[in-house]
């Protein structure tokens, strides 16, 4: 007697979950990737123009100093007086000795704002200093 009877074969199908568990995966990286690539900067902020500027290249782990034109010290979003800034860049150089530092400065901030951030800089050991401009328009 044959008790196994006639069965169809199982057809192959495509398996769809393993692709969309590989495609979340691909859009989570390239997500996380692009948060980590965008420079921190306060919007409200006029650069000054420089003719003979050029495009830097992007160092890690850089510290980029907002200078409002009224003095407002923003990094990172946060807001810092002079005392505030110098106690974070003094716990960041103690880590990292050569830690670069940008300088983004209205071009209406006052002059004695700046030497303050400069200053702060100084007292902690940290001679890797940029400033940011904005480019010509032609």
């Amino acid at each position: 007697m044959n008790f196994k009877g006639r069965t169809a074969p199982e057809r192959l199908g495509f398996q769809l979950a393993p692709m969309i568990d590989i495609m979340f995966l691909l859009l989570s990286f390239f997500v996380a990737s692009q948060i980590y690539a965008q420079w921190e900067s306060e919007i409200d902020i006029t650069l000054p123009v420089a003719t003979t500027g050029e495009a830097p290249t992007r160092l890690p782990a850089e510290i980029i100093i907002n200078i409002k034109d009224d003095g407002k010290l923003v990094v990172n979003k946060r807001a810092f007086d002079q005392n505030g800034l110098r106690n974070l860049l003094g716990r960041i150089a103690a880590i990292y000795p050569a830690q670069p530092v940008i300088i983004r400065a209205d071009k209406k901030t006052a002059y004695e704002h700046l030497i303050g951030v400069l200053d702060s800089c100084r007292a902690c050991a940290i001679g890797n200093i940029s400033f940011a401009t904005s480019i010509a328009e032609e």
